[in-house]
């Protein structure tokens, strides 16, 4: 016996699992995953669509009970069921809902309105059309007649043309369509969000020897039996998006198509502006900046093959392409591939899992590539290939570690070291431009009390207020907002003040030591806008300023070829966040910021100011020194079994009261100790998590590791089963998150 599992009409909420039919032997040779099916359901056992999403051996009840599917719907899989097989491995993967991972690989379920265009379409003869005109001409009937006349010159008018210029109104038209003179057309306009008419064709690049090498290896493996996941590991600068364009171009030689995934919004603008400059309107965009009726469009474009390449963040991963051949994700390093909503999936897992279900092939590009992939390149899982030279054999950036606490000594307080004034100076009279990367917001500073050391907190979460231009206090998770006060609200000392080092005090700061030089700033606060990203890349990419201030959207794969000197300030302050990953996450965001300087003809420089200037996440960083950093980040890794060294799961609890969270999660761990006495199982927790409080809902968390992934699975499972009989869960919002 065959049994299959089914998930019954997405349409319905309450259809929550999928269910379990006996496949009839005629159908077991060809019933795969992914297929659509016909059976019966319900008491009734009416016939209702299905979608196979796994098949099994066994079955966990009586047989006899067990409903038998009637009919393949179709005997070919579908995009829509192939990503509904896709949802249930997250589902399984991650820990969700089934309704919870179909939202995320169907995010668009419910048909958005169209946008349409009518036209006016005449519909009689030339020789009776002119005589209705000479009637018509002798009548009151001014706007009929003008119709008539233009209709019978050009035959087909856009409505909205008809009623501004010719006056046609409602009536006019009831009166050419009773008497059959014409016929209103509609014609279904689908929303493009990229204006290839403002993109010159460019064509490709030439690519260099080392990028043809790169090309050949990938292509080679492709071609074996049993092709692995990619990893594109290349230096800043090496060109790895020449070789994503050329892989590209053989996929739409094919008849296949290609997702591209960035990590951040803020990249789009370059990224579709060079791949449109190739490839033309084959070429669209999905982010979270578009309309519903855009995103509903890019889809169905996508699902009528009008495209052939889709570039977006993580949720362009599941564009519905009948005929995928290519997924591509660059930046792989990124934390923003990293969901963090139900289900918490990793984009980098989901990518290699929609490749398996699509036979798709899938490449990982960094400069900086995540220790869970590259170790995996290690061990041969993936495919290995690097670009270990710059494009043009231009060379890397002349990079200096500046000590700040030698600045301190010599009386500079000021967020710029003398160094990076010198360099500045120097690359303005030159008519170089500059990028200064500052890994905060805003004013971005917390206020306190000199008096009693009182740090004004938001009362919603657990966090400090932010002071920003205005005497304003903002809360970045929360948005909560108060005037800052002028005097302590617990001791009432007047020495009240913010510590400030953000990326609007650093633009004042520029603007009042280089007056002369236009200085652009790129962080949240300043993109929140549709379109503002595009806005300030553009000027900044057409030299209209001099200097861009930013967060870490402006370090990552953007290519500026005047730019010359880079300045990292803080460079250390990365390293003092409460997660394993802060020294990893140092090194990329160094890396990833020294690499943006020196990319078009001109050498360039790049300053990393540092109070920790010995750290080996910073030395790495300024020689591009991956594998020392590999071997070194690694050791602790292994040491304290921290992914990718082992597995690990988080069970992340939350809940608008205290004491209830506190008792479920102790409850919880209890759980864990009973269920599972492995004793490579490794418990930290409960405790709070890293923001304790946030929008008045308190958290904790426990954390396990695990060597192998399995096990933490299961325990997932049977957590899941546990909290779902225990009605003390029912107030406490529960999320799993797999590292």
């Amino acid at each position: 016996m065959i049994y299959a599992d089914v998930i019954i009409d997405i349409s319905h909420e309450k259809l929550d699992r999928t269910f379990l039919y006996r496949v009839p032997e005629e159908m077991e040779g060809q019933i795969q995953a992914g297929m659509v099916v016909s059976v019966p359901f319900g008491n009734g056992n009416k016939l209702r669509k299905g979608y196979v999403t796994g098949l099994s051996g066994e079955a966990d009840f009586q047989g006899g009970k067990i409903k038998e599917i009637q009919a393949l719907l179709s005997d070919e899989e579908t995009t829509e069921s192939r990503l509904i097989v896709l949802a249930a491995w997250m589902r399984q993967r991650y820990g969700s809902t089934m309704i919870q991972a179909l939202r995320t690989v169907l995010p668009i379920q419910n048909k958005v309105k169209a946008k349409e265009k009518r036209y006016l379409v005449l519909t009689i003869e030339a020789e009776e059309g002119k005589k209705l005109l000479d009637q018509l001409s002798c009548t009151r009937y001014k706007a009929r007649t003008r119709l008539l006349a233009a209709m019978l010159e050009r035959k087909v008018i856009p409505a909205s043309e008809a009623a501004k210029d010719l006056g046609a109104s409602a009536s006019v038209l009831k009166y050419f369509q009773e008497n059959k003179i014409l016929e209103i057309r509609q014609e279904e306009i689908l929303r493009k969000p990229v204006d290839i008419r403002k993109i010159p064709l460019t064509g490709k690049a030439q690519l260099t020897d080392a990028q043809k090498q790169a090309v050949c290896k990938i292509r080679r493996e492709w071609e074996s039996d049993n092709s692995r996941t990619v990893l594109l590991h290349g230096i800043t600068g090496s060109g790895k998006t020449l070789v994503y364009i050329e892989l590209i171009q053989q996929m739409i030689e094919e008849g296949k198509q290609a997702i591209v995934l960035i990590p951040e919004i803020a990249l789009t603008y370059q990224t579709v502006h060079r791949f449109c400059s190739i490839f033309g309107d084959k070429v669209s965009v999905l982010n979270s900046r578009l309309s519903q009726g855009e995103r509903y469009d890019q889809f169905k474009r996508a699902k009528k093959g009008e495209i052939q390449i889709m570039v977006g963040p993580r949720s362009a991963l599941f564009t519905p392409f009948p005929n995928l051949g290519l997924i591509i994700m660059d930046e792989e390093h990124e934390p923003t591939y990293k969901s963090e909503n139900t289900p918490r999936y990793h984009t980098r897992e989901a990518a290699v899992k929609r490749g398996e279900l699509e036979n798709a092939h899938v490449i990982l590009g960094s400069a900086t590539p995540s220790l869970e992939a590259y170790k995996k390149a290690q061990e041969g899982e993936y495919l290995l290939v690097t670009l270990n030279e710059r494009y043009a054999d231009r060379p890397l950036p002349k990079v200096s570690i500046i000590d700040m606490r030698g600045e301190l000594k010599a009386g500079n307080r000021s967020a710029l070291s003398r160094s990076l004034k010198q360099a500045l100076e120097k690359c303005l009279e030159e008519h170089k431009q500059a990028m200064l990367f500052l890994n905060r917001r805003g004013y971005a500073g917390f206020v306190s009390c000199r008096s009693c050391g009182h740090v004004m907190k938001c009362p919603h979460c657990d966090v400090s207020l932010s002071e920003h231009q205005g005497e304003r206090l903002i809360c970045h998770y929360c948005g909560y907002e108060i005037r800052k006060p002028q005097v302590c609200p617990v001791c009432g000392s007047p020495y009240i003040g913010g510590f400030k080092a953000g990326t609007q005090q650093i633009q004042q700061i520029l603007q009042k030591e280089f007056p002369e030089a236009s200085v652009l700033r790129m962080d949240y606060d300043t993109t929140r806008n549709k379109g503002s990203y595009e806005q300030i890349l553009a000027s900044f990419s057409a030299h209209k300023a001099d200097i861009l201030v930013g967060t870490q959207m402006i370090v990552k794969g953007h290519d500026f070829p005047d730019v010359t000197l880079v300045g990292v300030l803080a460079a250390d302050m990365s390293l003092n966040g409460s997660d394993y990953r802060c020294g990893e996450r140092t090194f990329q965001l160094l890396t990833q910021a020294v690499g943006r300087s020196g990319r078009g003809l001109q050498p360039g420089t790049a300053l990393i100011q540092t109070y920790n200037p010995d750290h080996y996440s910073i030395q790495a960083a300024a020689v591009q020194d991956y594998p020392a950093f590999y071997q070194e980040e690694m050791g602790y890794r292994m040491l304290l079994d921290y992914p990718p060294a082992a597995h690990m799961m988080a069970v992340l609890g939350a809940c608008e009261q205290e004491e209830l969270l506190t008792q479920a999660m102790h409850y919880t761990a209890l759980f864990i100790r009973r269920v599972c006495t492995d004793a490579e199982l490794h418990m930290i927790g409960p405790a709070p998590q890293s923001v304790g409080k946030v929008k008045d809902m308190y958290k904790k968390v426990i954390y396990l590791k695990h060597q192998d992934s399995r096990v933490l699975i299961a325990l997932r499972e049977k957590l899941e089963q546990y909290m779902e009989i225990n009605s003390g869960f029912r107030k406490i919002y529960i999320q799993f998150d797999f590292s």
